[in-house]
C-alpha cells in the first residue's frame, strides 16, 4: 500500500481516521483556509504525484461547504500529478434529487456527480445512495456499497423467531427483503405518500406484522417523520416490538431524541456513515461502523480486485 495517499476532508475526519487504521497508511493532513471574501483554498500536505489518492468525504451538513471543500481537494489532487483520484463519498447528500417531479426543478444529483468529476474525481466509492439510477449520474466508474452485512451481523444476534422486517415505503422494499434474506425473516412494507419534506402519510403496512417483533429498515433517518408515521401503524398492527435501523442517521432537527422517547423503540441502529455528536446520542442508539467495509474496498480498488463482493446484496 505504499503508493496510497489517503486524505480526508472536515466532514468525517474520525471516520477517516478509522479507514486509515484499517489499512495500516497514515491519514494525511488537509490544510482548509478561509479567505476574507468566504472563499476557501484547499492544499493536501503531502505528494500525490503518481500515487492512488484518495479523498474521504460525506457531504453532511454544512452541506455546501463540504461539497465545495471536496472539490477543491479532487482538484489539488489531480493539480498534484496524482495518478487516480477516488472521491470515498460514504453520503451523498443530494442523491435524493434523483428525477424532476415538478416544473423547472434542478436535478441535484446529476449535477453534483458532474461537478465532481470535473473537478478530478476518476473513480467514486459511495454508499447506499438511495435510488439505482444516481449511480448512472456519474461518467467515471461507481463503486456502490451497502450497510445490510453490518446491519444484519447485528441483529443476527437477537432471537428472530417472531421478527419481520418492515420497509416504510415501496421504494425501499428490494433492500428490505435483501436485508430479511439474511436473517432469515419475512419483509412487509408500508404505503407512504409524500407531502413535503417533514409530512408524509402511510395508509397502510402491506404484510402480517400482527404480534411480531418488527425491525424498522430504512436508507437514511433525517426528520424521522416517515418513521413516526409507520410507528402509528404499527401501533394498529398490535405489535410486540419495534428496532429501527438505518445506514445514514442523519437525525436532523431532534429526530433522535424524538425516536428515542417513544417507549415502543427498543432500539436505534444506524452506521458511522455521518458523525453523530456525542452529546446529541441517547441510550437507546447503537451506532455500527462501516471502516471495515470502506477500508477493504479502497484496498481491491487499489490492488485491482473485484470490489462486487462487497456491495452486491442476495437476490
Amino acid at each position: 500500500m505504499r503508493d496510497i495517499a489517503v486524505f480526508s476532508g472536515s466532514a468525517h475526519p474520525e471516520l477517516a481516521a478509522e479507514v486509515c487504521a484499517h489499512l495500516g497508511v497514515p491519514l494525511h493532513p488537509v490544510r482548509v483556509s478561509r479567505f476574507s471574501t468566504d472563499c476557501l483554498e484547499v492544499q493536501l500536505q503531502e505528494s500525490c504525484r503518481e500515487r492512488d489518492v484518495f479523498l474521504i468525504q460525506p457531504l453532511v451538513a454544512p452541506v455546501q461547504e463540504n461539497l465545495v471543500e471536496l472539490l477543491l481537494m479532487a482538484d489539488a489532487a489531480r493539480g498534484a500529478s496524482a495518478a487516480r483520484t477516488t472521491v470515498v463519498m460514504p453520503y451523498f447528500a443530494y442523491a435524493r434529487s434523483d428525477k424532476k417531479d415538478a416544473p423547472r426543478i434542478s436535478i441535484g444529483a446529476r449535477l453534483v456527480a458532474d461537478l465532481l468529476v470535473t473537478a478530478g474525481a476518476d473513480r467514486v466509492l459511495a454508499m447506499s445512495m438511495h435510488s439505482p439510477q444516481v449511480h448512472g449520474f456519474f461518467s467515471v466508474p461507481v463503486d456502490h456499497l451497502h450497510a445490510l452485512r453490518e446491519l444484519a451481523a447485528h441483529f443476527g444476534r437477537y432471537d428472530l423467531a417472531n421478527a419481520v422486517v418492515v420497509s416504510p415505503d415501496l421504494g425501499n422494499i428490494k433492500e428490505a427483503a435483501a436485508f430479511g434474506r439474511m436473517l432469515g425473516i419475512p419483509a412487509a412494507a408500508g404505503a407512504k405518500e409524500r407531502y413535503a419534506d417533514d409530512r408524509v402519510a402511510i395508509s397502510s403496512v402491506i404484510g402480517d406484522v400482527a404480534g411480531r417483533d418488527v425491525i424498522v429498515l430504512d436508507d437514511e433517518i433525517a426528520r424521522g417523520s416517515t418513521v413516526l408515521e409507520l410507528l402509528d401503524r404499527l401501533r394498529e398492527q398490535k405489535v410486540n416490538s419495534v428496532r429501527v435501523a438505518c445506514t445514514h442517521g442523519l437525525f436532523a432537527a431532534g429526530a433522535l431524541k424524538r425516536l428515542s422517547d417513544q417507549p415502543d423503540v427498543e432500539e436505534i441502529v444506524c452506521t458511522n456513515t455521518v458523525p453523530v455528536p456525542v452529546g446529541e446520542r441517547t441510550s437507546k442508539l447503537t451506532v455500527l461502523s462501516i471502516a471495515p467495509a470502506l477500508a477493504e474496498a479502497m484496498r481491491r480498488i487499489h490492488n485491482g480486485e473485484s470490489v462486487s463482493e462487497l456491495f452486491h446484496a442476495p437476490k
